[in-house]
C-alpha cells in the first residue's frame, strides 16, 4: 500500500493527514470547513483514495489557513506516498459534468509544481466557504506533491457544480496518474530516468 501520513502543526493550525493510494474511497475528514470537507469527500470518493483528515485551525478569523494548510498537508501526504513515483501511468486527464458545469483538469506528477487555473466562480460564497480559497487549495497541493495541474472551466453558471466538478476531474485525473502502469515494470516514467522529488 502506498500512504502518506503528515502531522503539520504552526501557530494557526494543527493538521494530520493519512492518504492511501490504492484504496477504496474511504473518508473520514473534519477539517472545521464545512464545504471543504465536502469536496475532500469528492477527492476520496472519486479517486478512490483512502483519506483521513482532521484540521483544528483559527476559522474564527476566517478559513483561509485552515483551507491553506489541509492543501499543504495533503500533498506532502501525496509526494510520500509517491516516492520515486516508479511505476505510475503519470499523466492523467479527465472531465467532469455536473449538471451545467464541466470541468476539465489535466495533470503530470512530474515532481515540479505549476497550477494553470482557469474557473469563473459567479458567487463569492459557497455557504460561509470563500470561493477564491479553491484556488488556494490547488496552490498548496500542487507546490507540495509537485504536480503540473491544469484547471479549465469549460461551461458552468452554479457556484457550487463548478467547484464540485472541479474536485471531481481532479479527484478522477489524479487516479489515472497514480495507477500502476504493468508496462512500466516498476520503472521511473522519465525518459531522464529520474523525476524530481517534490519538497527536496
Amino acid at each position: 500500500m502506498r500512504t502518506g501520513t503528515i502531522h503539520r502543526v504552526t501557530g494557526e493550525t494543527d493538521v494530520r493527514v493519512t492518504l492511501g493510494l490504492d484504496g477504496s474511497g474511504r473518508c473520514t475528514v473534519n477539517t472545521g470547513v464545512a464545504f471543504l470537507d465536502h469536496m475532500l469527500h469528492q477527492l476520496a470518493s472519486h479517486g478512490l483514495i483512502d483519506l483521513e483528515i482532521s484540521a483544528k485551525g483559527d476559522t474564527h478569523i476566517d478559513d483561509h489557513h485552515t483551507n491553506e494548510d489541509v492543501g499543504i498537508a495533503v500533498g506532502q501526504a501525496l509526494a510520500q506516498a509517491l516516492g520515486e513515483r516508479r511505476g505510475i501511468h503519470r499523466f492523467g486527464h479527465f472531465v467532469a459534468p455536473l449538471d451545467e458545469a464541466l470541468v476539465q483538469v489535466a495533470l503530470d506528477c512530474s515532481g515540479r509544481p505549476h497550477l494553470s487555473y482557469d474557473l469563473q466562480i459567479p458567487a463569492q460564497k459557497i455557504g460561509s466557504y470563500d470561493t477564491e480559497l479553491v484556488k488556494e487549495f490547488f496552490v498548496a497541493v500542487a507546490n507540495n506533491a509537485g504536480l503540473t495541474l491544469h484547471i479549465r472551466q469549460l461551461a458552468g453558471v452554479n457556484s457550487h457544480h463548478i467547484v464540485e466538478a472541479c474536485f471531481k476531474a481532479f479527484a478522477r485525473a489524479l487516479r489515472l496518474a497514480v495507477e500502476m502502469d504493468p508496462r512500466r515494470a516498476g520503472a521511473i516514467p522519465s525518459s531522464k530516468g529520474v523525476l524530481e522529488q517534490a519538497g527536496a
